[in-house]
């Protein structure tokens, strides 16, 4: 994955060129599934958003307390799915390391916190995006 390219906002706040954090949506990635369709797009971030509060929730969750593998691994592996087929990738990796620490609790903490951090970037993104602000 290291041919990967990072896209990065720039916004011009009085006069002075800023970058922002990087986009962690690849629209380029979501345009070819979609045919650069903004309200095709729209309605799949909508859509991602909505799966991904609910699966963090549960997450965050199991994190907290004892996790069950095998739920853990299902959340984690759709969640990876999901985030790829937007355009996540960031995301998804995340979710990709998590898979295999449903057993283990303090493991699972950890990658939860990746996975919590990448999932605060795309939330931004689509908030910013369902704005028309991108």
């Amino acid at each position: 994955f290291s041919s990967r390219r990072r896209h990065t906002r720039f916004r011009n706040v009085t006069g002075v060129q800023t970058c922002a954090l990087p986009i962690s949506v690849d629209l380029d990635h979501l345009n070819r599934c979609t045919g650069g369709e903004r309200g095709l797009n729209e309605e799949i971030l909508r859509l991602f958003d909505m799966q991904c509060r609910e699966m963090l929730e549960e997450l965050r969750l199991m994190a907290e307390g004892e996790p069950k593998a095998k739920r853990w691994k299902e959340i984690t592996h759709t969640l990876k799915g999901a985030a790829r087929g937007i355009g996540a990738l960031a995301l998804a990796d995340a979710a990709a390391e998590a898979e295999p620490f449903g057993e283990n609790v303090l493991a699972g903490r950890q990658a939860a916190q990746a996975i919590f951090q990448k999932s605060l970037l795309v939330q931004q993104f689509i908030e910013e995006f369902l704005r028309g602000a991108l």
